[in-house]
C-alpha cells in the first residue's frame, strides 16, 4: 500500500495542526507504510491534512480516478474564530466552504468524540475517531531541562503554565486574569507570540498582563516548557482535542481545565481539575489555590501520566492501517 499523505501550505501552519501531521508520519513509518508528502493519484490513498484549493482539486479527480479520499478534520468553523487577526470575521463563511470540500472525502478523521459530532453536522461523510496521539519520546528527559527553564524565565515553583500559540480562543483572558488575581504564583505561557498577527483586544491583553505573567515567545527545545511547569492551566473554549493537554499528561503535570465537551473523557478529581464551562477567573483561582498542595499534585499527575498512555502513537498507529484498509 501507498499512501499521497499530503499537508496543504506545510510550509506555513505550526502549532497542533502541524504536530498531528508528524504525528502521523512517525505511525506510518511505525507500521511500515510506504508513503509521499507530495500529491499525487499515482497512490493507493489520497490523504489530506487541510482541505485548501490544491488539495481540494487532487481530492474531486482522485475520486474519478477511483482513488479514495482521506481527510483530517483539523479545521472546523466553531474553531477557527478568535485564532488570529481576522479569523473572525472569516469564521463564518469558512463553514460553507468546510462543508463543500469535506464532502469530497470517503472517509474523515476526527481527532475526538466532540469533534466528531461538529463534522456530522457538516457532511454525511462516514467519521473515524483517531486521536492526534502524543509523543511520549520528544519528552524523554523532560525533567533535566527543568533548572534551565526555570532559572531562564525566573519562575519559581509551583509554575501555572500553559502550551501553544498565544490566541485568545485558548482562554487568553483567564489566564492572564488569573495571574493577576495570584501575584504571588508564576504564570508561563510557552509558545510563539507574534503581536503582528493578534488583534487588538489580544495584544492590549498580552501588554497589559501582571508582572508575574510572561509569555514566553517560541522555545527552542518544548521539553523545557514541561520541565518548568508544574500545573497546566488550560481555560479553552473551544478545542478539536488539545495535543499540548496530552503531553502535559505524558509529563505528569495535573491540568485545570473547563468542563467542555471536548474534556469530557477526563474524570474530574482523578487526572485534572474542572472548572464549570462558562467559568469565570474565581473558579480557576480556586482550582489552582487546590494545587498548591504537592501530594495533590502528585497524585493527578501520576493519574494523567496513566491515562494519557492511551494516546501513545503505538496505540494509536493500528487505527490509520485499518482506515486505510477499510477505504481500499
Amino acid at each position: 500500500m501507498k499512501v499521497s499523505h499530503y499537508f496543504e501550505f506545510e510550509s506555513r501552519v505550526t502549532g497542533g495542526i502541524r504536530e498531528s501531521v508528524v504525528h502521523q508520519r512517525k505511525m506510518l513509518d511505525r507500521l511500515g507504510i510506504e508513503y509521499t508528502t507530495e500529491p499525487t493519484l499515482e497512490a493507493d490513498v489520497f490523504h489530506c491534512n487541510l482541505l485548501g484549493p490544491r488539495s481540494a482539486w487532487y481530492a474531486r479527480r482522485a475520486t474519478r480516478r477511483g482513488v479514495p479520499v482521506v481527510a483530517n478534520t483539523h479545521v472546523t468553523a466553531e474553531d477557527f474564530g478568535d485564532s488570529f487577526r481576522f479569523t473572525n470575521a472569516l469564521a463564518k463563511p469558512l463553514r460553507p466552504y468546510l462543508e463543500r470540500v469535506y464532502g469530497l472525502a470517503d472517509a474523515l478523521v476526527c481527532p475526538s468524540e466532540y469533534n466528531r459530532g461538529v463534522i456530522e453536522s457538516y457532511t454525511d461523510v462516514p467519521t473515524t475517531v483517531i486521536s492526534n496521539g502524543v509523543d511520549r519520546e520528544k519528552l524523554a528527559g523532560f525533567e533535566e531541562l527543568e533548572a534551565t527553564y526555570r532559572d531562564r524565565y525566573d519562575l519559581e515553583e509551583p509554575v501555572v503554565f500553559l502550551v501553544g500559540h498565544v490566541i485568545k480562543r485558548k482562554g487568553l483572558e483567564t489566564f492572564v486574569e488569573t495571574a493577576r488575581r495570584m501575584p504571588d504564583v508564576d504564570f508561563a505561557w510557552f509558545g510563539p507570540l507574534d503581536l503582528s498577527l493578534k488583534g487588538r483586544e489580544t495584544t492590549a491583553l498580552i501588554e497589559e498582563s501582571p508582572e508575574n505573567c510572561t509569555f514566553t515567545g517560541y522555545v527552542d527545545d518544548i521539553r523545557g516548557a514541561y520541565a518548568a511547569g508544574d500545573v497546566f492551566c488550560f481555560p479553552t473554549h473551544e478545542e478539536n482535542e488539545g495535543i499540548a493537554l496530552l503531553e502535559a499528561m505524558t509529563a505528569g503535570k495535573p491540568a485545570v481545565v473547563r468542563d467542555i465537551e471536548t474534556f469530557s473523557w477526563l474524570e474530574d478529581g482523578r487526572e485534572c481539575l474542572k472548572t464549570p464551562a462558562d467559568a469565570g477567573v474565581d473558579a480557576f483561582v480556586e482550582a489552582i489555590e487546590r494545587l498548591a498542595d504537592p501530594d495533590l499534585r502528585e497524585r493527578l499527575g501520576t493519574n494523567a501520566a496513566e491515562r494519557s498512555g492511551e494516546f501513545a502513537l503505538e496505540t494509536v498507529a493500528e487505527r490509520y492501517r485499518s482506515l486505510y484498509e477499510e477505504v481500499v
